[in-house]
């Protein structure tokens, strides 16, 4: 007989496994156990970082990123950024990042074909010269970003026409593109911003300078089973479907992947699930807890079927038009409403649900604790959701 799953068991994971019920030990095992930190928004890292750990500073996860490098951004998941550990970057590369490079490179390639900024050269032959060029820049010069490597490669002032053809047509920076086919391909890495922690302006080097050695070399179905495994350790049981939709996979890479590591099949509220074979056991449910995650927070952001923890008559107040999700409310597993700052840059919320008044104390507890934490820095999401977009205008 099949083991079965109830929802509330898996809300007991979830808030156990991904430290909201109690803090990580380190920012280093936050972001291992969860697979990696969302940062296409580079507020979000510092802020699910905050989450897991409420009473380290900021400094303590610029000190892993920046000065110890036992954290790594890069390209991933979904064409997604993430912060992961150093050990999974490789895996990352391998089981992700590479199949979105060749992509990547032949767009390119097309895109400086069409721009006839290579004149007479061949097109692939161009882009290597420059993208050696750029290597060489920062071999030499150390860290960099994308303007102060300008003078050390002039093609990089170029532009280049995208979507030429269509009325998508725009034009795009050379230098941009040809970074991130670099890190794409693991060759550098994304190093400290040039402002704060919320500016996206990263200075690039070469990822043997900043780590010390390349990323680790890992066949690709063996990376993507490492993967697997660790993302049913953090999110499992869960159905195929989220684990093609979180990895980004196709449908037979990723059963591929599932047998790889011998998941076995359980059964859901809603259908069939998967769960590691050493996992089966009952996890005892934490003691409540309540936690204010950022947008695109990778714990929201772990499954694509969200009912066991969201009504889905609150998706309108918590996603953008585009399906993204803001900074949401938890109690005890289960998102009951979002936060944001308002014009005095002080964290308020809304409850879509009622969830007792110790539970609302705490809520609100937690807001002021984290409106002191930030110390007066805003934050304005890249995906503004109507509950932050009121929160923001006094509403």
């Amino acid at each position: 007989m099949r083991r079965r799953f109830a929802d509330d068991e898996r809300r007991a994971r979830l808030g156990r496994r991904h430290h909201l019920s109690a803090p990580a030990p380190s920012i280093e095992a936050a972001a291992g156990d969860l697979v990696g930190l969302h940062s296409s928004d580079p507020a979000t890292v510092v802020l699910a970082a905050r989450a897991r750990r409420p009473d380290a500073p900021v400094t303590e996860l610029e000190q892993a990123l920046y000065e110890d490098r036992t954290l790594v951004r890069l390209l991933g998941m979904r064409r997604t950024m993430f912060v992961v550990d150093r050990d999974l970057a490789g895996i990352v590369d391998a089981s992700c990042a590479r199949d979105l490079a060749r992509v990547e490179r032949e767009r390119l390639v097309g895109m400086i074909e069409a721009s006839g900024v290579a004149g007479r050269r061949r097109p692939d032959r161009w882009l290597a010269a420059v993208e050696d060029a750029a290597e060489a820049a920062l071999a030499e010069h150390g860290p960099a970003a994308a303007a102060e490597l300008n003078a050390h490669v002039p093609e990089f002032s170029l532009k280049l026409t995208a979507a030429a053809g269509t009325k998508y047509a725009v034009e795009v920076g050379v230098s941009s593109r040809v970074l991130a086919l670099l890190a794409m391909e693991g060759r550098i890495v994304r190093g400290r911003p040039r402002g704060s922690w919320i500016s996206s302006q990263y200075r690039w080097a070469r990822t043997e300078d900043w780590l010390g050695e390349p990323f680790a070399d890992h066949d690709p179905a063996v990376a993507r089973a490492e993967l697997v495994r660790r993302w049913l350790r953090g999110f499992g049981p869960a159905p195929l479907a989220d684990l093609k939709w979180w990895t980004g996979w196709t449908l037979t890479a990723t059963r591929a992947a599932l047998t790889a590591v011998d998941a076995v099949a359980v059964d859901l509220p809603d259908g069939d699930g998967w769960v590691l074979p050493d996992d089966l056991d009952p996890v005892e449910a934490p003691e409540p807890w309540v936690a204010l995650l950022p947008s695109l927070d990778p714990t929201p952001m772990g499954w694509k079927a969200r009912d066991w923890y969201l009504d889905p008559d609150h998706v309108p107040a918590l996603f953008d038009y585009s399906g993204n999700i803001g900074p949401t409310v938890w109690v005890d597993g289960r998102i009951v409403g979002g936060w944001g700052q308002g014009p005095d840059s002080a964290v308020g919320y809304r409850l879509l649900t009622d969830v007792g008044a110790e539970a609302e104390a705490t809520i609100a507890a937690d807001a002021a604790a984290l409106t002191e934490w930030m110390d007066g820095v805003v934050v304005t999401p890249r995906f503004p959701t109507p509950i932050d977009k009121q929160l923001r205008a006094g509403i």
